[in-house]
Formats: structure tokens, C-alpha cells, sequence
């Protein structure tokens, strides 16, 4: 029945569960290709910890803030030439070889990470995750959309989202587990090829996706695999609609071939659906999720903590959340419709960004003071404090950011005492912590930095279950179909760019302005956020995909977006 709405129930999650005994290899299909999904959040979460210790161990990176920049980024770049020519061969050697191509290079860069003598080896092994990454971010979703029964699509196709966030959580828990272990960042980032080499392993046991193999030419494998996926009553009607999908999707190919650029934008429906759908990818970069998620312990640290574990341990509440979060979105996603869970989900940003940029402003101006009796009780006193023409205003805030050479030792009775300036070395840290004092480094003591943890843990509740989601659900719906594919690139490929820019400035623009002054500009940036999805996103809950096109063709401003709109009505009524 095409065209046909089907209201969001729970009953497809059922079923879904239900697949464990009545059809096995569906559910082995999933989490086989979902694999790739837990790598793709693992490497992209990981590093968040890894970065504090590759810190302690190459001197270079903790104090050129550029280098931990593109230690961090430098996997976004390969991720963007990944998703760039991941596409391509999707569709030239199909979506299997895809996901054994990725594992690969998940592999390879595990290894040179592991290895890593130097800053400028580990940046070569991060690029050659990227490209992983890239690939897995679009192979993943294709082959367990394409080899899934057309109930529990959706919700099979979600379980890679939740693989992604929960990949983002083990890498949290693997950063605590290895604390304590000698090696610490390299066991960190080479543990990755374990996962790798278990999906290289499953995906070689497994089939090509059937719609490919159609495409190809090969029907009779492809109805060999059509028939372990669904029961005998179902199965020839699903051939039969495959064989019509594949025909009528290679010719909009052959049709979309002649479109360019220039076209594309001169084409009303398609230049709104590009509006909303890159707008949406790109500020869903730009309102800071990915500096939470990839400087996580970072930020913590600058909010008081100084214990690599301790800030590992509280970021892991952060990494859980989003988790929980791609859960949620799962089930509002359909009840409350896109526009309004995004712009209750952008409401909430704004708060949680308002809690952090107090937070940090009280951190960074009522920070303990220098004390010259404390400071000489070492030996190894901050250059800069010695030549200093008013050491007597000096705080802490003040030590630190007076050069990279110079650290924070509190007070041993209590941490917001005036404590000691001094320069920050591996002897003087050591010398610190024997006494029973906190060393720090990247941020000071202050009494208000669990507030900065609650405002962590907020932002994460607000922008999973919305922000988080629906710019890729909106991308999935919004272009005609003659367009959804180099569409949908486009707008993947903004949302790559958009990460890398906000990953590569994020430590800069703290040690330019100050923390504070970063997240209140992700504040002006997320009301930007708001006041655009409510002029250029259209609400598409409940409308069958050729009406999306008609939508856009007619669409006028709606600024009531919680009210559902009458023609939607009477389209869900004539296609019911």
C-alpha cells in the first residue's frame, strides 16, 4: 500500500525484539554491520580521554594547544574524504566490501596509534581512523536498511545510532579501565582493532545486501538471501517490490545524472529542502556537541577537577547520557513531530550553555590566590611569577595562563587557599602530589565546578533525543527522490566540515577568550539555531515522501509549529 502513514507505535520494537528466536540471521545481519557503528562512535569518543595522557607524555602536545587540536580533528578531515568516496564504492563494490574496507582502516590506524613514537605518527593514525569512520558512517545504515524486513526497518536501522553513542560510552568506560595500566593512551586507541577484526570476521560469514545485488544483476543471489530475511508468505511480494524499486531507482539515476549545482538550486523544492537540511547539519556542529563529546575531560579539568581520573569518571556521565538520549529519540521522535522536539531540544541548549558560561566565569575570576610563602616552599618557581611586576594580585587563573611552562599547586589544607605557582614539570608535579596537594594545569579549584558537571549532563539530556537525531531524520525525508542522493551528500558532507572547524578552534578559542566567553558565543549561535528552524524547516511527521515535494513547492511560513497543520490532516486521511 504505497503512500500509505503508519502511526508510530511500539509494536515495531516488539517485533523487533521478537527476532531473536523467529528469524536469528535478521538480527545477526544487524549487529554484525552495526559493529561498524560501535567503532565509528569508539574512535570519535576515545580520544576525549586519550588526550589527557598523550599530554603527560608528549610535552609538545600539552603545550601547543594546535597539535591536541589536530590530534583530535585530524580524524574528522579523513572522515570527510571517507564519506566523500564512501559512496562510490557502495555502489561499486557493494555495501559488505564497504564495511570490510572500513574495519580495515580501523585496524591499521588502531595500530599506528598504539605505536605512535611522536605527535606527527599518532596524526597519520587518526587520519587513517577517519577515513574508517567516513566510511562506516554511511556503509553501516545502508547494508542493515537494504538487508532488513520492511517492519522493523526503522528500528533496526536505529540500532546503528544507538551502537554509535554506546560506542561513545565504551570508549569512556575503556579510558577508566586503563588509568592505572602502563601504556594508558596507547592500550586506549589500540584496543579498537579488537571490534575491527570481529566485524572483518562476521561481515566475511555474511551476504551482500540483496537490493544491491539486484541492482547488479544478480536477482537469483539475491532472492536466495530475500528469503532467510523474510517469512515464506511475504517473501515474493517483497521480491516483486524490490525488482520495481531497483528499476525505477536506476532510471531517477540515470535522469539525476544530467543534474548539476546549478540546477539544483534553481529548483525550488530542492533548493528549500537543501536550506533546511544543511542548515540543520550545520548547526547541529555549531551549537558545541562535538566539543563536549571529543574535550569532555578537558572541560572538566577546566572546571576544577585536576585528576585525570576523576575527569574521565565524571565525563563518563556525560557519554551515558547520550546514549540514553538516542534511545529517547527513538520513541518522541514520531509522537511529538521534527520541528517541535528540535526546538524544545535547541530550548534546553540554550539553558545548559547559560548554566556552563556562569559557571566558568565564576571559576575563572574567583580562583585562589598566588601566595609567595606557598610558591617558595619549592624550588622550581613559575619563571614568569619571578619576574612578575605585581606577583601580589597573582591567582591561579593568572599562573596558568601566563605561559605553558607554569602550573597550579593548591593548598594542602584546603584546595581554594592560596597555593603555589610554579613551572610545571614532570619533578614539580610529583613534588606537588607527595605532599597530598592537587596539581593543576588546565583549570583552578573552585567550589562551584559540579555545577559545571550538572551543566554538562543537561546539555547532553536537551540535545540527544532532538538535535541529535533529527537533522539526519529531516535529511532522510526532505529531497525528491530524483535528488536524495546527491542531496544527501551535500548535506553530510557540511555536517563533516562543520565538525572539523568547531573541533579544530574549540581549545583555541579558550586559551583566546576564555571558556566562558566560547560557550556564550555557542549561546548567540544556538538562538541563530532556533530563529532557523522556525523560518526554514518544515514539519514533516505524518506526510508520505511525494507529499514532502508538494509541501515545499506550496510552503508558507508556520509559525504555530505546535499546532498540526490541516493539510497534513487531510493527507493522512486520503492515504489511510
Amino acid at each position: 500500500m504505497e503512500g500509505v502513514v503508519v502511526e508510530a507505535d511500539i509494536s515495531a520494537f516488539r517485533e523487533c525484539l521478537s527476532l531473536s528466536w523467529k528469524k536469528p540471521y535478521v538480527l545477526r545481519l544487524a549487529f554484525a554491520a552495526g559493529i561498524g557503528g560501535l567503532l565509528f562512535g569508539y574512535d570519535t569518543g576515545v580520544i576525549s580521554g586519550a588526550l589527557l595522557y598523550i599530554r603527560d607524555d608528549f610535552k609538545d602536545v600539552d603545550q601547543k594547544t594546535w597539535l591536541q587540536e589536530a590530534i583530535v580533528s585530524m580524524a574528522l578531515a579523513g572522515a570527510i574524504i571517507g564519506a566523500a568516496i564512501g559512496g562510490w564504492i557502495n555502489d561499486r563494490f557493494g555495501r559488505r566490501k564497504a564495511i570490510l574496507l572500513a574495519d580495515t582502516l580501523f585496524f591499521i590506524g588502531s595500530v599506528i596509534m598504539a605505536s605512535a613514537t611522536n605527535p606527527s605518527i599518532l596524526i597519520v593514525g587518526r587520519v587513517f581512523v577517519g577515513f574508517g569512520v567516513g566510511m562506516a558512517s554511511m556503509a553501516s545504515p545502508l547494508y542493515i536498511s537494504e538487508a532488513s524486513p520492511t517492519r522493523v526497518r526503522g528500528a533496526l536501522v536505529s540500532l546503528n545510532g544507538f551502537l554509535i553513542t554506546g560506542g561513545q560510552f565504551l570508549s569512556y568506560l575503556i579510558n577508566l579501565a586503563f588509568t592505572k595500566v602502563p601504556g594508558t593512551w596507547r592500550w586506549m586507541l589500540g584496543v579498537a582493532a579488537a571490534p575491527a577484526l570481529i566485524q572483518i570476521t562476521l561481515m566475511i560469514m555474511l551476504p551482500e545486501s540483496p537490493r544491491w545485488l539486484f541492482r547488479k544483476g544478480r536477482e537469483e543471489e539475491g532472492e536466495a538471501i530475500l528469503r532467510k530475511i523474510y517469512p515464506p508468505h511475504e517473501v515474493e511480494a517483497e521480491i516483486n517490490a524490490l525488482k520495481e524499486s531497483v528499476e525505477f531507482e536506476i532510471k531517477e539515476a540515470e535522469a539525476s545524472d544530467k543534474a548539476s549545482i546549478i540546477k539544483l538550486l534553481k529548483t525550488k523544492t530542492v533548493r528549500r529542502g537543501l536550506y533546511a537540511g544543511m542548515g540543520l547539519q550545520i548547526f547541529q556542529q555549531f551549537v558545541g556537541i562535538n566539543t563536549v563529546m571529543y574535550y569532555s575531560p578537558t572541560i572538566v579539568q577546566l572546571a576544577g577537577f585536576a585528576s585525570n581520573k576523576t575527569a574521565l569518571l565524571l565525563s563518563l556521565i556525560t557519554s551515558g547520557l547520550n546514549a540514553f538520549g538516542s534511545i529517547l529519540s527513538i520513541y518522541f521522535i514520531d509522537k511529538t513531530g521534527r520541528k517541535k522536539l528540535i526546538l524544545f531540544s535547541l530550548s534546553g541548549v540554550v539553558v545548559s550553555l547559560v548554566v556552563l558560561t556562569v559557571v566558568f566565569h565564576e571559576t575563572t575570576t574567583h580562583s585562589p590566590m598566588v601566595s609567595s610563602i606557598e610558591t617558595s616552599h619549592f624550588n622550581n618557581t613559575c619563571p614568569d611569577y619571578i619576574t612578575a611586576l605585581n606577583p601580589g594580585n597573582w591567582d591561579c587563573m593568572k599562573c596558568l595562563k601566563a605561559s605553558a611552562d607554569c602550573g597550579f599547586c593548591a593548598s594542602g589544607t584546603n584546595k581554594l587557599l592560596p597555593g603555589a605557582c610554579l613551572k610545571s614539570n614532570d619533578t614539580t608535579k610529583d613534588q606537588c602530589q607527595k605532599e597530598h596537594r592537587l596539581w593543576y594545569t588546565r583549570g583552578c579549584p573552585s567550589k562551584t565546578g559540579w555545577v559545571a558537571i550538572i551543566g554538562l549532563g543537561l546539555y547532553i539530556i536537551f540535545f540527544s533525543p532532538g538535535m541529535g537525531t533529527v537533522p539526519w531524520v529531516v535529511n532522510s525525508e526532505i529531497y525528491p527522490l530524483r535528488y536524495r542522493g546527491i542531496c544527501g551528500g551535500i548535506a553530510s558532507t557540511s555536517n563533516w566540515v562543520s565538525n572539523l572547524i568547531v573541533a579544530q578552534s574549540f581549545l583555541s578559542l579558550t586559551q583566546a577568550i576564555g571558556t566562558s566567553w566560547t560557550f556564550m558565543i555557542f549561546i548567540f549561535i544556538t538562538m541563530a539555531a532556533i530563529i532557523f528552524v522556525i523560518i526554514f524547516v518544515p514539519e514533516t511527521k505524518g506526510l508520505p515522501i511525494e507529499e514532502v515535494e508538494k509541501m515545499l513547492e506550496k510552503r508558507s511560513l508556520n509559525f504555530k509549529f505546535w499546532q498540526r497543520s490541516s493539510k497534513s490532516g487531510e493527507v493522512l486521511n486520503r492515504k489511510s
